[in-house]
């Protein structure tokens, strides 16, 4: 009898992958796997907690253990580097955001006679999995499923999609439901009765034609470095408060006691705001709304942050630019930041702290660093989107 092939990584996608290449769906490392494909289950196996694991696209690895899940987080990173043949700098054990700590969220609703599902879409499908239970979000958050799928009833139009984003923030829960139809008054005070009900720190809709707040008693707001920001609606805000943390925390070692520090793809001041005290801060955003939501704060704050409204993609701070900083800040989105990072390489900033949230972009970039003499020093992994393929991290590169 041929022996059983043992699983020995998880690919990208959350297949398990055995040593001669084979991609084995659901396998984890330590399993076997016959060559009829019945698959013997190895040490690093575990109970999925969630009766939608299987169907559900919100999350791919509930069966793999938690050691395997941290080294599967780490193994992403490592990869990524490996493919680029960047060498040196040690890739940290990965750190994972405990369950029901997911602040934020979007899900998909689809009306149906009477019949509302709500919840996230089956894996590559545009079938929506209807949430009964959810061990990633916030159980807020969660307790809100319900309610929302009644106010639908509603509100939704008959077999349209409704995009439904919740956020917790530091006055509650914010929630925008596109795609709604809110006529007439008995939908308007159903609205206002569920914001009140549920003490929301916001709601607002979008009929087809813009955002449109319907309640919001206070300005919504979130803090960093004990400085509140006035929020614009789903302002982007990272997954976990757990996992801001931990970048945070990465983010201020690498960037040491620099006096002067560059925040690139600032956001609403994750970073920026986070880092500020005893020290100036210039902060770069190319969403309008954002960088008008940091600087009023650091305004409000007196921070010494600087806000510059800046397409870092099309206008890059260059060489001359950079040499006034002991310490660069990246944070961009998936694709990376290339032109940017091509103008750090040719600079002489002495430290870059650089987050991202996939670490095939972020390889690329480090290749361009090291090729323009920096020295990548370390590699945080963080596995914020716990049961997820979804990989994060921060690293550090000095001169």
């Amino acid at each position: 009898m041929t022996e059983a092939a043992l699983i020995e990584r998880i690919a990208a996608r959350g297949d398990g992958v055995t040593g001669d290449g084979r991609y084995v769906a659901g396998g984890v490392p330590g399993d076997r796997v016959r060559a009829d494909g019945i698959l013997i289950p190895g040490p690093n196996r575990s109970e999925p907690v969630c009766r939608h694991f299987g169907k559900c696209g919100g999350c791919q690895l509930q069966h793999v253990a938690e050691g395997a899940l941290a080294d599967f987080v780490r193994d992403r990173v490592a990869g990524a580097l490996e493919g680029q043949e960047l060498a040196g700098g040690e890739v940290l054990p990965a750190l994972l955001s405990p369950p029901q700590s997911r602040r934020r969220a979007t899900l998909t609703a689809l009306k149906i006679g009477r019949q509302v599902a709500l919840g996230f879409n089956a894996a590559q499908s545009n079938q929506i999995v209807d949430m009964r239970m959810c061990p990633l979000l916030l159980p807020d958050l969660f307790a809100l499923v319900a309610p929302i799928r009644s106010l639908l009833d509603m509100i939704a139009p008959q077999r349209r999609p409704v995009k439904i984003k919740l956020q917790m923030l530091d006055q509650g829960i914010e929630v925008i439901l596109e795609g709604v139809k809110a006529e007439g008054l008995d939908a308007a005070m159903a609205l206002q009765d569920f914001a009140g009900d549920h003490a929301l720190a916001r709601l607002a809709i979008d009929q087809g034609d813009g955002l449109e707040t319907m309640w919001q008693p206070e300005p919504p707001t979130i803090c960093f470095g004990g400085i509140s920001v006035e929020l614009p609606p789903f302002a982007f805000l990272q997954a976990t408060a757990t996992g801001q943390a931990t970048l945070v925390e990465a983010v201020r070692r690498a960037i040491g006691e620099a006096p002067a520090v560059a925040d690139l793809f600032a956001g609403v001041g994750t970073f920026a705001l986070s880092v500020q005290a005893g020290r100036k801060v210039y902060a770069a955003e190319g969403a309008r709304d954002a960088i008008a939501a940091l600087m009023a704060a650091a305004n409000r704050a007196r921070a010494l942050v600087a806000t510059e409204h800046r397409d870092l993609f099309r206008r890059p701070l260059v060489p001359t630019e950079l040499d006034r900083f002991g310490a660069v800040i990246l944070d961009p989105p998936r694709a990376g930041a290339e032109e940017q990072v091509k103008q750090i390489a040719a600079s002489n900033v002495p430290a870059i702290a650089y987050v991202s949230c996939n670490p095939a972009s972020f390889a690329r970039d480090a290749k361009i660093l090291v090729a323009g003499g920096y020295r990548l020093d370390w590699v945080q992994p963080v596995g914020q989107f716990r049961w997820s393929t979804h990989v994060e991290l921060a690293a550090r590169f000095s001169r």
